[in-house]
């Protein structure tokens, strides 16, 4: 009998670090290829149609901008936990949370409006993702429990705490028993960019700024480098006299606050109202984000709009092709699984040995 053990490798190839979104990048092509040939399907036609296609007209390359905004506002925020070794996979739930805070004014006061709403409503929902974000933190720093568990327990919490109050407190009146809330007025609503040619809003221009002031402080600011040495060497930071608690309170707030940011623009953006469903899982695509985007926030905002051309594409293929919409998620299921393949193959070597052999000493 053998078993797999992995080897850190004392040093890595800072050509195939460099490489690996690529890499991973081909052989999610290649895996998806064969995918497509088993659902008998035309290989060519799915990728052309997941690809290409999305990309021939104008409007196509707008509704590319609406969803590609929260995956990388998520994603940046994420990256930052990641570095720092806390490991937030609830930034759907921070979504959400995030949406529903930053809603109450146009459902709750609907009479109240002017220009000023909106802002309000974009800090009201920053500041309602960094307080959900709070919870795995607190409950990580006083009782050391897994924040892996905890953050991910929380999303199922906001969803169906979204279902209730859609379907019961927040359902619109005058809407059929709909399960969902009123239309936002004209000032809830969050800005196109370019109205004459496309429906892409001010979200795309939140991600792109949050992604260019979050590069700065990870690369530029002696914040980034205290989350990159605790990230890396916790023992160090103590020595430094960084706090390690403070530290998980920052990440996660970080993080949840640019989720809740990118919730409310996309609800105040793209649907217009709050319903029982706002996100196809924007919050676990994210994961694949930041790690395809290297962790690097200049970074992620190619690889969001490469995984947001994944869901116009999935689309398309549904359509074209009747393809089922599980196909697209295990399509992105395989980016990340090649992006984490590739990356451990970096930092790692891999080493058959039998049963009873003595595990292998780090960098022998």
């Amino acid at each position: 009998m053998m078993r797999v053990e992995l080897i850190k490798r004392p040093q890595q190839s800072a050509l195939f670090s460099a490489v690996s979104p690529f890499i991973a990048l081909a052989l999610t092509l290649v895996a998806g290829a064969i995918m497509f040939s088993l659902l008998g399907k035309s290989p060519l036609d799915a990728l052309y149609y997941y690809f290409i296609d999305p990309l021939r007209e104008v409007w196509s390359l707008h509704e590319l901008a609406i969803k590609a905004a929260p995956l990388i506002l998520i994603a940046v925020g994420l990256a930052v936990c990641y570095l720092s070794n806390n490991w937030n996979i609830g930034a759907e739930g921070q979504f959400i949370i995030g949406a529903m805070a930053g809603s109450i004014l146009p459902i709750i006061f609907p009479d109240f409006q002017g220009w000023y709403v909106l802002p309000l409503m974009l800090l009201m929902g920053i500041a309602g993702g960094a307080a959900y974000g709070a919870i795995p933190a607190l409950l990580k720093v006083r009782f050391n429990t897994n924040e892996i568990l905890t953050s991910l327990m929380l999303v199922y919490v906001a969803q169906l705490f979204l279902d209730w109050m859609v379907r019961g407190p927040w359902r619109n009146p005058e809407g059929n028993n709909f399960p969902e809330t009123r239309r936002f007025h004209v000032d809830a609503i969050l800005p196109e960019i370019l109205p004459s040619s496309g429906r892409a809003n001010l979200g795309f221009v939140f991600a792109i700024l949050a992604a260019i002031v979050v590069w700065f402080l990870v690369t530029r600011t002696l914040k980034g480098f205290e989350v990159r040495v605790l990230g890396s060497s916790p023992r160090a930071g103590r020595f430094a006299g960084f706090s390690a608690k403070k530290m998980v309170f920052f990440a996660f707030m970080l993080s949840g606050g640019l989720a809740g940011l990118a919730g409310i623009s996309e609800v105040s953006g793209a649907i217009g109202q709050l319903r029982p469903v706002i996100s196809p899982g924007y919050g676990f695509a994210a994961i694949i984000v930041a790690f395809l985007g290297r962790l690097n926030p200049l970074g992620i905002i190619a690889s969001g709009l490469i995984l947001a051309l994944t869901y116009l594409g999935g689309e398309a293929a549904q359509i074209s092709l009747g393809l089922s919409d599980k196909v697209v998620r295990v399509f992105q299921g395989m980016l990340l699984f090649f992006v984490l393949g590739c990356d451990t193959l970096i930092h790692y070597r891999v080493r058959l040995v039998g049963f009873g052999a003595k595990p292998a000493v780090e960098g022998a």
